[in-house]
């Protein structure tokens, strides 16, 4: 039984983190310019927060969920500026020169970058809920057991699709050239900027 729900766990924490947004987006410049190292551990920021996420749904913390809900205004104003100002950061900078020294460099900001960013979308609590509900993971309709194992799945699909994306782009980031990367930068931090867009648009509508 528990076998079941983890696998279940893992469906759901590798559909959620496979579709390419912002964090995708990120994940791919970051691998291209630093190097594969840097790519995981920004997708690794997105998989902890959908493990929070996660353990929220499963384990029925609905203070924490209400809370996150009713200040969404202000936690998707930081964020969609927080994409913006990644965004244009990316547009205006300048190619590593050389790929090897920076896999070394700002591990650890990559990840709070992702992990803030993922953090900041509370409207993800209400994905991970209704998926919950149907799976019939919550503590309500069964165990801590079987919460728990849905929750270790999230995070064991999560980090699989982060490791498949920047091992796929890590083995091809020595065949692009400087000027590529500049084109690469221009068009990832475009995307974002549109996503930090859009994020005040839906706020207005």
């Amino acid at each position: 039984m528990l076998t079941s729900y983890l696998i279940k766990g893992i469906i759901i924490g590798f559909s959620v983190a496979a579709p390419v947004g912002p964090i995708g987006v990120l994940c791919i410049k970051r691998t291209l310019a630093e190097g594969r190292l840097s790519g995981l551990v920004t997708g690794m920021g997105a998989a902890v927060a959908d493990t929070f996420y996660g353990i929220i749904a499963g384990f029925g913390l609905t203070a924490v969920s209400s809370l996150l809900l009713a200040e969404q205004l202000w936690i998707r104003l930081i964020g969609g500026t927080f994409l913006l100002y990644i965004g244009v950061k990316i547009v205006i900078s300048k190619p590593a020169g050389e790929a090897a020294k920076g896999e070394s460099k700002g591990l650890f900001s990559n990840f709070i970058s992702t992990l803030f960013l993922t953090i900041t979308n509370p409207t993800t609590i209400l994905s991970f809920i209704a998926i919950f509900s149907a799976i019939g993971a919550g503590i309500g309709q069964s165990g801590y057991k079987d919460s728990a194992a849905v929750v270790l799945g999230v995070f064991i699909g999560s980090t699989a699709w982060w490791i498949i994306l920047s091992s796929v782009i890590g083995m091809i980031r020595h065949r692009i050239n400087t000027n590529a990367l500049q084109w690469i930068n221009r068009a990832s931090g475009s995307v974002i900027i549109v996503f930090g867009l859009w994020t005040f648009y839906s706020l207005l509508k």
